[in-house]
């Protein structure tokens, strides 16, 4: 095989690995912030519908359970999405995700020095370099999907 065309082939691989590597990271950065928002929201319903409904017993009753009541189905609702979409554990599968792909970023540009300085002979390289995709695909199987947002938040920050 031609250096040059396996060298743009590790350098592509690496790329990609990059690229998702950073988008891996920046769905984590998405999801935190949503998280931490829902739970300050969360937060914020419960003191004002726990007002209105203090408001009932000590003011106009008739508003109070109204503004309460409209409120506490907003929190169930808030409540019940968290419930569903743990976007803690989510956002952690994420760093997970990208943690594992560094050690393989690492080592495509581990590669490509190697080619380089010629200290490895093509067949190593072509064996490390086949090795590295099998590991990849599985980090890619077990990693959750990624979004557009990451995507083009990773690609301002590349």
């Amino acid at each position: 095989m031609d250096n040059n065309i396996l060298e743009g082939q590790l350098r592509e691989c690496y790329g990609r690995v990059v690229y998702t590597h950073k988008t891996h990271e920046k769905c984590a950065d998405i999801l935190q912030k949503k998280l931490g928002c829902m739970k300050n929201l969360q937060l914020v319903l419960l003191a004002i519908t726990t007002g209105s409904f203090i408001t009932t017993v000590v003011g106009d009753a008739k508003t109070g359970a109204i503004i309460g009541s409209v409120l506490s189905a907003i929190l169930l609702f808030l409540n019940s999405y968290l419930k569903d979409y743990d976007l803690g554990s989510i956002a952690q599968k994420h760093r997970q995700a990208a943690g594992d792909m560094w050690l393989i970023r690492e080592r495509y540009l581990s590669l490509l020095t190697d080619l380089k300085m010629q200290t490895k002979s093509i067949e190593e390289i072509l064996k490390e370099r086949d090795a590295l995709m099998i590991e990849l695909s599985a980090i890619y199987i077990g990693a959750p999907s990624t979004n557009y947002k990451a995507y083009s938040m990773a690609q301002k920050a590349l």
